[in-house]
């Protein structure tokens, strides 16, 4: 018995000494993640309107991080943290039963790329997104879907709670989303496709997350928020948070 406790003492220190790695990893060139000759042109047309080197920046996403990335759909962000995970590091990337089946079929195209051999498919709900032997993730990213768990049967709070428990200790959510007008909540996820910055802010601190950061490059103080985010009259008013499990 003794023997095993050594044993299991020993992985546990392994484990942690890999943790720690994989926290101390250096910054990847994020920039050259972008230029890859291998991504496609349409994957480099969305960083543009995305201002997706400024987005990897924020995130601070590293070589060896264990990532959730929730609302993958057709997998454009999943990739981008395979690629500034690897070539050691694990991405999941998480899609809510019930998708279209052309979004689906992306991503499964998508996922048979060599730059996506460290993402794994993720197929759960958003309130239950986390396959149940996962644990102590760097990093959970949700770009430009949280909104639509506003008209959809989602229990939010069960959801946010579910990304908390998910992290380590000290870990990062990251959120992008369409920012609503002020007072409108998660009432117009549906007519919009957009949600209240301060309503997500405190649904997700409300999970036990600590808001510690925030971002402007994609602000836009003159969308008067009245409108539908496809096929925008102006630039859409975008909002950029970061929170972090206290730890």
């Amino acid at each position: 018995m003794r023997g095993f406790a050594r044993a299991a003492s020993g992985v546990a220190v392994v484990a942690i000494f890999l943790a720690a790695c994989a926290s101390t990893a250096p910054t990847p060139d994020y920039a050259a993640i972008l230029a890859a000759p291998d991504r496609s042109d349409a994957d480099k047309k969305n960083d543009e309107r995305r201002d997706a080197l400024q987005v990897l920046q924020f995130t601070g996403a590293r070589p060896g991080w264990k990532v959730l990335d929730m609302a993958a759909d057709a997998g454009y962000s999943t990739e981008l943290m395979a690629r500034a995970t690897a070539p050691n590091g694990v991405v999941y990337g998480q899609n809510a039963p019930g998708m279209p089946q052309r979004v689906l079929d992306t991503y499964a195209a998508r996922a048979k790329g060599p730059a996506m051999k460290n993402a794994i498919t993720d197929s759960r709900p958003f309130d239950d997104p986390v396959p149940g032997d996962v644990t102590n993730l760097d990093l959970v990213t949700f770009f430009y879907g949280y909104h639509d768990t506003t008209y959809l049967p989602v229990d939010r709070a069960k959801m946010d709670k579910a990304m908390f428990n998910a992290l380590k200790p000290g870990g990062y959510l990251v959120v992008i989303d369409y920012a609503a007008a002020p007072g409108a909540g998660a009432t117009v996820g549906k007519k919009f496709h957009r949600i209240e910055e301060d309503t997500l802010k405190s649904e997700v601190t409300a999970a036990g997350f600590k808001l510690v950061d925030e971002a402007n490059f994609l602000r836009n103080p003159k969308d008067t928020h009245d409108f539908i985010v496809f096929n925008p009259p102006m630039p859409i008013d975008i909002f950029v948070v970061k929170f972090q499990k206290p730890g």
